[in-house]
């Protein structure tokens, strides 16, 4: 008798242990980051009741997180770009400013992005839109962890087309004029060359298209997509099925048509059944290039705007959506950052953190709304090649002294041209953004011991990440990729 107790016993346990491995592992969510570009924090309907309608991405928002205090890690492209995909501040990893065509640097290829450590894990990862992180291989997609790229290497305006859209006839007279033709390019060569304005009205479809593709492709496997539109960043265009539709100028037509692109990916995942297992950030690569005028967005109040550390350049829209994890209908007003889209992803899906240091932080206790989480209490904001110009901590912000660029003193420009703006000096200012999202009332008079420590945060990153304006080195910066012209 003890014997078949014993034999149905092991029988019992081996026909558990069948039923375990048999068990399917929790599925991994598939991510995709709609990355704008200079979009500002008042051009979404949800944010600021801008003049044009956003209906796609305002029900993204009613479907998931609507953040108020999100930041990029410096206000202009490729600096900005390189923080989203490293989870480092841009300065750790040796990128600066936009890389011009010719740049000698790129995003060395030792550094690891999201799209690689989610490679590494089995998935399939996709990219469409503008790089600008490097203009030709190896320094592309393909060689940071991408299996499939379709876009522009830089920004749309890097051509040798004038303001008004026509081809520069003498090329020794302006800058411009000198870029080489703007390559789209796939994989790692280019497949055509977008010459005219009416070429660029055709990229918001054409990324639209190439990411529905993606999705159904990939249906079948978790999947990273990184679409980068090279919209709202001049020259601004748009396809002829919303042209003249939103009543609100150029500008207006093109928000349209971006709403509908993001719209289109949303249906897509309906579509193949993927709406409840995918996580979608949606938001911006730095606030809007105020100086052309009608062709620009807002910043629904914030002082400045692109190429800023005004509140204005460097706060932008953001909205996380995963039904069933993260709360419909929620607003965040705590601080984060895209250098903490990294290791919040790798978070949520399992994977490895790069093996350097990175200065990223997982911020999905806000996603799930946990209680008094606040995983991000301070932000260092540089800008230029490493210069510290500001220290964000909880709802202080104290700016540093440099030279910043204004808006204010002189008009913006109108149709395509830009307005001048130069660099003027900023003294040193505390601003509480709770009472005074403009940064207009410096108050660094009324509390000293909030102005003392501040400027030992500035200390501790001067330490580690050098400052230019006061000529500390720092010693946790790596070196950029060094591109052969």
């Amino acid at each position: 008798m003890w014997y078949l107790q014993r034999l149905a016993l092991v029988l019992c346990l081996q026909a558990g242990f069948m039923v375990a491995a048999a068990a399917p592992p929790e599925e991994r969510p598939n991510v995709i980051i709609i990355f704008m570009d200079d979009m500002g924090y008042g051009d979404l309907s949800c944010y600021a009741g801008s003049p044009w309608q956003t209906p796609n991405i305002d029900r993204l928002a009613t479907q998931g997180m609507r953040f108020t205090y999100f930041y990029v890690a410096q206000p202009v492209c490729s600096a900005s770009r390189a923080a989203l995909l490293t989870g480092c501040y841009p300065n750790r990893v040796g990128i600066h400013g936009a890389l011009w065509p010719s740049a000698p640097i790129a995003l060395d290829t030792t550094e690891q992005t999201i799209a690689g450590i989610l490679k590494q894990e089995g998935y399939a990862t996709g990219m469409v839109g503008k790089w600008h992180l490097g203009s030709k291989a190896p320094w592309l997609p393909l060689q940071h962890g991408f299996d499939e790229y379709l876009g522009l290497p830089y920004s749309n305006d890097m051509w040798p087309v004038h303001y008004d859209g026509v081809p520069y006839a003498d090329t020794s007279r302006h800058p411009r004029a000198k870029y080489p033709l703007l390559p789209l390019i796939e994989g790692d060569k280019p497949v055509k060359f977008i010459r005219t304005l009416d070429d660029q009205a055709q990229l918001t479809t054409l990324y639209t298209s190439r990411a529905c593709r993606f999705i159904r492709k990939h249906k079948k496997e978790p999947f990273f997509l990184y679409m980068a539109h090279s919209m709202p960043h001049v020259p601004i265009a748009v396809s002829g099925k919303f042209e003249g539709k939103s009543g609100d100028g150029l500008f207006g037509d093109m928000i349209s048509e971006v709403d509908w692109s993001v719209g289109e990916v949303m249906r897509t995942l309906e579509e193949n059944g993927l709406t409840d297992n995918t996580l979608v950030i949606f938001t911006s690569d730095n606030g809007p290039w105020l100086s052309y005028g009608n062709h620009a967005g807002n910043t629904g109040g914030l002082r400045e705007g692109k190429g800023s550390t005004w509140e204005g350049g460097i706060r932008v829209p953001c909205i996380i959506r995963w039904p069933g994890k993260v709360p419909a209908g929620a607003v965040c007003n705590k601080m984060a950052a895209t250098i903490d889209l990294l290791p919040t992803v790798a978070g949520i899906c399992g994977a490895k953190l790069p093996q350097r240091k990175i200065d990223g932080v997982d911020v999905k206790s806000l996603l799930f709304n946990q209680p008094d989480a606040n995983p991000r209490d301070e932000l260092a904001v540089y800008y230029g090649v490493n210069s510290l110009e500001a220290i964000r901590k909880g709802p202080w912000k104290l700016v540093l002294p440099h030279k910043g660029r204004t808006y204010k003193l002189n008009l913006p420009g109108y149709d395509g041209f830009p307005g001048a703006t130069p660099d003027v000096p900023v003294g040193m200012a505390l601003y509480d953004l709770r009472r005074d999202p403009g940064e207009t009332l410096d108050v660094q008079q009324q509390f000293p011991e909030e102005m003392k420590a501040l400027l030992l945060i500035a200390e501790k990153y001067r330490q580690d990440l050098g400052d230019d304006l006061t000529g500390v080195k720092g010693n946790g910066r790596r070196n950029a990729g060094k591109v052969q012209l």
